[in-house]
């Protein structure tokens, strides 16, 4: 039996829009009015409002071959939601606009949005708005974040000072080897299409790329225990750029010790499969959504208290450059070799 396919032309427009929303509930008190007016409308109970937003690209960001529409629902919404984090802002609402082809039947769009709503229930945030388009071929999805912090509570790139020290949550790499999996299975499908693809005892790294999560428990803890970082960024372009980004906007140097680096056993052992330097996995990879944030050192007692934290470098004089400490004592300078949209 075939599955039913309701071709997206037989509802408009705002018929689509309807159908999308019928089921859509507000969980934040702030949301005064949410989708089905002009705009909508929120309250943030004098906090100030954090704003970002993101656009993924079917071919450039995604590919539907091994990336299921639920798992790319939830993951367009948890990406935008890091950049809120990483403002040490609390995320809140989301408006979302998509451009779909008519290859994609309303029962593939209704998978999408499940994940889309997933993500929603799971970080307390409401989707507002947006809006629907045809799109030539490919599905494309923008999403538009705001958050709210207490009034001057924000932390941007450029607040990192001087001795410094350097923190991340989780680990690293995980998202990065997980593609390279997804990519080597890929093309062995299209070479073999009989071939099933062995991913049973790769949950975790394949789960790092289909399915990353926003650390928002990251930033509540951190309110909670008092702790304001300096600069804090989401690791979405590999560890060593993003780093940089904080170097630079800062007027910083700093010293990244490799052997502190955090990593999945996981990510190391499918990085020796491939063989690729695991370090390089984490430090060009890229889509781990992590934290990256500096803070005094007197904060080291509160910080080394919470297991997903690593400390793993200090910030120097502008001077003495930024620099990775190798396991072997040796001294290299840090590049950027993360993910750049506009090369190849």
């Amino acid at each position: 039996m075939d599955e039913q396919r309701t071709e997206i032309a037989s509802l408009g427009e705002f018929g689509l829009i309807d159908h999308l929303t019928k089921n859509n509930e507000t969980m934040q008190a702030g949301t005064l009015l949410s989708v089905g007016d002009d705009a909508a409308v929120i309250d943030q109970f004098g906090k100030q409002c954090v704003v970002s937003t993101d656009m993924l690209i079917e071919g450039i960001h995604f590919d539907l071959m091994y990336t299921p529409l639920k798992h790319l629902g939830y993951k367009a919404v948890a990406v935008n939601l890091s950049d809120i984090c990483a403002m040490n802002a609390t995320p809140t609402q989301i408006l979302m606009s998509i451009g779909i082809s008519n290859r994609f039947s309303l029962e593939a769009i209704d998978e999408f949005y499940e994940g889309v709503y997933a993500a929603c229930r799971r970080y307390n945030v409401d989707l507002v708005g947006g809006d629907t388009s045809s799109s030539q071929k490919g599905f494309i999805v923008s999403i538009t974040a705001i958050g709210e912090v207490s009034p001057n509570e924000y932390v941007t790139r450029s607040g990192a000072k001087k001795n410094d020290l350097i923190c991340v949550s989780g680990d690293l790499g995980g998202a990065y080897v997980g593609l390279q999996l997804l990519e080597r299975e890929k093309r062995i499908f299209l070479e073999n299409p009989g071939v099933q693809p062995e991913l049973n005892d790769k949950a975790y790294i394949v789960g790092r790329i289909l399915k990353p999560e926003p650390r928002a428990d990251i930033v509540n803890w951190l309110q909670e225990k008092g702790i304001k970082p300096t600069s804090m960024i989401d690791i979405s372009d590999g560890l060593s750029s993003e780093l940089l980004h904080i170097c630079k906007q800062s007027g910083v140097g700093c010293v990244l010790y490799e052997d502190k680096i955090p990593m999945h056993t996981e990510t190391r052992e499918m990085a020796f499969e491939f063989q690729i330097d695991p370090t390089l996995c984490a430090l060009s990879g890229g889509e781990d959504y992590e934290l990256l944030f500096t803070i005094p050192q007197e904060e080291y007692e509160k910080i080394v208290l919470n297991e997903q934290v690593s400390v793993i470098g200090y910030i120097t004089d502008a001077s003495e450059g930024s620099h990775l400490l190798t396991r072997q004592g040796n001294k290299h300078p840090l590049k950027a070799q993360g993910w750049n949209a506009f090369e190849g």
